[in-house]
């Protein structure tokens, strides 16, 4: 028996869900306006060069930005990567089809007048073109898009086809609003956030399963009626929902105010997702599988008649 902060609650979800679902419909579609409206896309996805540098000291990520600010880069996304002892790190520069090569060049130019040739190396540049980027971003929704097909089926296959579209609905919810919030915070939609939006997903529809599992246990032992079921099971696993959300939250704001900015943006969409994730188990899985369970039963009920 887990530890519970909530000794025995009796709250009446069931009674919110006309409510907290017309919240969710005007964020989702806001969110989805905005991502689809203010979206700013990373290098990778809209074409740029990369450059790996290589310095004979550590450098400081601070000074690196300011460097590539003051020879007219401010939008550089700069980043170390490889073992701390490399000192090897990673700069991306935004740029069109046909002025890749010079923003190259000048960066290139830019770093070797800041630093001398014994204190830095540029090991690799790497240009990526916009169809490039464009393919790269279609292969992004396309691993998401996958992901939610996969739990769908998996859901349908472990409980009952009525409660797959909660998970799937819940889930969807979930990543519209975090790409709303990378939207209105102008943070970039790069290959680190197709990665923490999959993140997000795979924690979203684990607390929903667990939700799941017990609506299907009262289910079977249970004559009441569905929507009094998942306000049993709800309340038996808040404690759970609860610790579990505040755990990993707590971890995820950590990160994002003092990992720096390498992890930034991946813990943003972290941290966003923990809090949806846990309000979308309680609030839309739920009652999606409840809207579905009492369209099932209306149209066995024609049958019937007819």
């Amino acid at each position: 028996m887990f530890f519970e902060i909530i000794k025995n609650p009796k709250f009446n979800f069931s009674g919110c869900f006309k409510i907290t679902s017309a919240i969710s419909f005007i964020l989702v579609v806001v969110s989805i306006w905005l991502a689809a409206t203010k979206m700013q896309y990373g290098v990778d996805f809209r074409g740029g060069a990369e450059l790996q540098i290589k310095f004979a000291e550590t450098m400081k990520l601070e000074d690196l930005r300011s460097t590539l600010n003051r020879g007219g880069f401010g939008n550089a996304v700069v980043q170390s990567y490889g073992d701390e002892a490399d000192n090897m790190y990673l700069v991306k520069v935004a740029g069109d089809e046909s002025n890749l090569n010079q923003v190259s060049d000048e960066v290139s130019l830019a770093l070797t007048t800041a630093y001398s040739a014994d204190k830095m190396e540029i090991v690799k540049v790497d240009i990526v073109g916009p169809k490039a980027g464009a393919q790269l971003r279609l292969s992004g929704f396309q691993a998401m898009f996958w992901a939610l097909l996969a739990i769908m089926i998996y859901v349908a296959l472990r409980f009952e086809f009525k409660y797959a579209p909660g998970a799937i609905v819940a889930v969807f919810h979930d990543v519209a609003i975090v790409l709303g919030i990378y939207a209105i915070t102008g943070t970039e939609f790069t290959l680190q956030t197709v990665a923490a939006i999959l993140a997000v997903i795979g924690y979203s529809v684990n607390d929903t399963v667990v939700i799941y599992d017990r609506v299907r246990e009262y289910e079977n032992m249970d004559e009441r009626s569905l929507a009094q079921i998942i306000n049993l099971a709800l309340n038996d696993t808040l404690s759970r929902t609860l610790l579990t959300s505040a755990t990993t939250l707590f971890v995820a704001l950590t990160m994002f105010y003092s990992g720096g900015p390498a992890v930034h943006d991946f813990f943003l969409a972290m941290t966003v997702g923990v809090v949806v994730g846990s309000y979308s188990s309680l609030f839309v899985a739920a009652p999606v599988a409840l809207l579905f369970d009492r369209t099932g039963s209306a149209a066995a009920a024609k049958r019937v008649q007819a």
